[in-house]
């Protein structure tokens, strides 16, 4: 109704639009001031908010120098009791260097306070305790807080606690030079007990192969003696034998679990909370990235041990770089500093004259000293970085503390790192390995699950029975009870295992010059095991998984895939050695409604003959491959799963000809009681159930009109033809079976190959 009246009378309608309008413009007028005035109101209180917080911050600084300024002061020795000026600074240090930690003066300072023995150990305690660094820690300051322990005035606990505080802090000290001069002075404290242990850490950190002397290594000997098998000594010992084999005539164990204590335990939380909060802010922090990519994270203990400091040089020094670009560089008997490193082609130049850097978690993200590491073989290299990266496993698991949940994507990031490394080496880390094995029974199989996994598929190759209770065992309780999807990573993992051995076992074959000698007889023995034992344990769980899980196609192509590495293992990787999928694998897969499955099958069981005939043929003109034969049980299995295939795919014989205990064999008379026509037909290539869809296709084709759909139509030529649409499909494994199996399809093919020559 109001639309007709504005309809018919026209200058109402424009009446009312302008009186609207008018009326939009007074309230704009009479709303603009009080919009202004609010947003003026807004930015005068964000003012106001910011000047406080710069007067806060301001506040905090004065108190901090002033706190700094009062502890530089101390000479003589201050009591603790009823002293409210002491404790009010200690307080302000404390609660300031929790906050965003301390500058490299303020560092310098409180260290020689806490080392000058004018303070109480409690306070000196508290003060050390404290000392979290904002960028880095100079190294003046360490010298000089060392100089202060050769007096001898602080307590043995401020010195055990100094000691825990420098290798917790180790990697933000910014230069090591004067660091490792002290060497001589660390190593003739290690007759203290209690600092041995911490001693013992320290030199692990310093030590170079010029570091090894023969009366330090008597003197490791007696104390190992003295003290008995502790295993900080043994990790210094290790070392040096590493380094000079010749002064280390004893012997040690080969691995150990855990070398040293933990260190940082007092400092863990703060540093992370600070670098959480200046992550990206500080411009020390970004000077001593290695390299020119993007920084990296330093969020967490591994992201700190992926920044090189610098180690040798003073990079702050413009005319000192230059000497060292251009002097240091052709100079051969000094050592290169790695922060120097950022081509391959100085890689290739100074490879003999490398200095790897103290903290070896620096070496995981930087491709050069990578390949530094794969070419040179250091077992030095190898050994502390198995002792840094089995530490930081066991402190960072998220499931072996609560505490450590929080930090889960931090955790799968560093799982990451580790899992590239190891494709890049093409090995596996024997610490990682252990971790694994410790960790697996505890894993509740969702936590960090892709990360886990891939670890997995580089757990280096050893003797299957020591494999199996540490993996096999807790990786089946959860294969077992856990989703589709996590079967099938499960087995994704087990393949690439598989398949990293068996590469393993081909490089060692191109390094033998000898291939026939008898000791790559007995590792290939072991192999040969280890190898078949894996597999033996993929078929049982995957014969387990597809009964619970229904004999799902998605789970049945992670299983055959599995199989299209088992299948070629004599050929393709030269490992005499061909394992039979069990038959509660074949006979799903056999007679699965999914024709990507049946094809799999199909191509599987021609690589198995291609393996087995040139092996027989091998055997025939003695050509074995070390003495090794496959037993007659293999060729027995093979033979019974191809009269299977025939008789279900070809001959239309299903039921009949399979004499496999676990296979389809049915009695006739079971047979006519299920009273389904043409029952022996059910599996052959027209009426199978993954081809049946094929074949009504072709019959459309073939025959359009026909609407009856008389499968029994496709005989003769027209079989043929019929083999050649399923070719033309896509079904190649399919072809290169029958082509490979049944004699009539090879001679009509050879027919029609010599017509079209002709």
């Amino acid at each position: 109704m109001h639309q007709r009246r504005t309809a018919k009378n026209p200058k109402q309608a424009l009446q009312v639009r302008r009186s609207s309008l008018s009326a939009w413009q007074i309230e704009e007028r009479t709303a603009g001031p009080k919009t202004a005035d609010l947003k003026s109101a807004q930015k005068h209180e964000k003012g106001k908010q910011q000047s406080a917080s710069v007067k806060a911050g301001n506040s905090t600084q004065d108190h901090l120098e002033q706190a700094l300024t009062y502890f530089e002061r101390v000479k003589d020795y201050i009591p603790l009791k009823k002293n409210e000026v002491l404790q009010k600074h200690v307080t302000t240090v404390e609660s300031i260097a929790l906050q965003r930690g301390l500058s490299p003066e303020g560092l310098d300072v409180l260290l020689n306070v806490a080392l000058s023995g004018h303070l109480a150990d409690t306070v000196n305690t508290r003060i050390l305790k404290c000392l979290i660094p904002a960028s880095v820690i100079a190294e003046s300051s360490v010298v000089s807080a060392v100089s202060r322990l050769c007096v001898g005035k602080c307590s043995g606990s401020t010195q055990l606690l100094f000691l825990r505080w420098l290798i917790a802090m180790f990697d933000f000290i910014d230069h090591k030079e004067k660091l490792h001069a002290l060497y001589g002075f660390f190593f003739s404290s290690l007759q203290d007990e209690k600092l041995c242990p911490y001693v013992c850490h320290l030199l692990y950190l310093l030590t170079r192969r010029e570091s090894v002397k023969p009366f330090r290594v008597r003197r490791l000997v007696d104390l190992q003696a003295k003290m008995g098998m502790q295993p900080h000594l043994q990790a210094l010992l290790s070392l040096y034998k590493l380094f000079c084999p010749e002064l280390v005539s004893i012997t040690l164990p080969p691995k150990m679990k855990t070398y040293f204590k933990n260190s940082e335990s007092l400092w863990k939380a703060a540093i992370n909370t600070i670098r959480r909060r200046n992550q990206g802010t500080s411009p020390a922090s970004q000077q001593l990235i290695l390299g020119t990519g993007h920084p990296q994270s330093r969020k967490r203990k591994w992201n700190t041990q992926l920044i090189l400091p610098v180690c040798s040089t003073d990079t702050n020094n413009p005319a000192r770089s230059k000497e060292i670009n251009h002097a240091d560089i052709l100079s051969h008997s000094e050592s290169f500093p790695v922060e120097q490193l950022h081509t391959f082609s100085q890689l290739l130049e100074n490879i003999h004259r490398l200095e790897f850097p103290s903290q070896m978690g620096s070496v995981l993200r930087n491709s050069l000293l990578l390949h530094y590491i794969n070419c040179v073989k250091d077992e030095s290299i190898y050994l502390r970085l198995y002792y840094w990266m089995g530490q930081t496993l066991q402190e960072e698991c998220t499931w072996y503390k609560l505490d450590n949940q929080q930090y889960e994507e931090e955790f799968k990031d560093f799982l990451d790192i580790i899992y590239k490394t190891e494709c890049f080496l093409q090995e596996g880390f024997s610490s990682c390995e252990e971790f694994l094995y410790k960790s697996l029974p505890l894993w509740d199989g969702f936590c960090c699950r892709s990360q886990i996994l891939r670890l997995v598929s580089w757990i280096p190759l050893s003797s299957f029975s020591e494999i199996k209770p540490h993996l096999c065992e807790p990786l089946a309780q959860l294969f077992f009870t856990s989703s589709l999807y996590f079967k099938c990573s499960v087995l994704e993992s087990l393949k690439e295992l598989l398949q990293n051995w068996l590469n393993w076992h081909v490089m060692q074959l191109d390094m033998e010059s000898d291939p026939k000698t008898s000791l790559l007889n007995t590792t290939l023995s072991g192999l040969v095991n280890s190898v078949a034992e894996l597999i033996h344990f993929v078929g049982s769980i995957a014969t387990v998984a597809l009964r619970l899980e229904n004999n799902a196609t998605f789970l049945l192509y992670f299983i055959l895939d599995f199989y299209e590495t088992v299948c070629d293992v004599y050929l393709k990787y030269n490992l005499p050695l061909l394992v039979m999928p069990p038959p509660g694998v074949f006979y799903p897969a056999l007679l699965s409604m999914d024709a990507v499955s049946l094809n799999q099958l199909c191509y599987i069981m021609y690589r198995y003959r291609t393996n087995l005939v040139a092996a027989k043929e091998n055997e025939l003109i003695k050509k074995t491959i070390l003495q090794f034969k496959f037993s007659s049980q293999t060729y027995q299995e093979y033979n019974q799963y191809i009269m299977a295939m025939v008789g279900c795919l070809w001959t239309s014989s299903a039921f009949q000809k399979d004499i496999d205990p676990q296979g389809i064999h049915l009695d006739p008379e079971v047979l006519k009681k299920t009273r389904v026509q043409e029952v022996r037909n059910s599996f052959n290539i027209v009426h199978h159930p993954a081809l049946m869809g094929y074949a009504i296709l072709f019959l459309q084709q073939a025959w359009p009109e026909d609407k009856t759909l008389n499968f029994n139509l496709i005989k003769g030529r027209w079989w043929n033809w019929y083999l050649e649409y399923l070719y033309v499909q896509g079904l190649q494994g399919l072809k290169l079976f029958i082509e490979s199996s049944i004699n009539r399809v090879s001679q009509v093919s050879q027919t029609k190959s010599g017509n079209a020559q002709v």
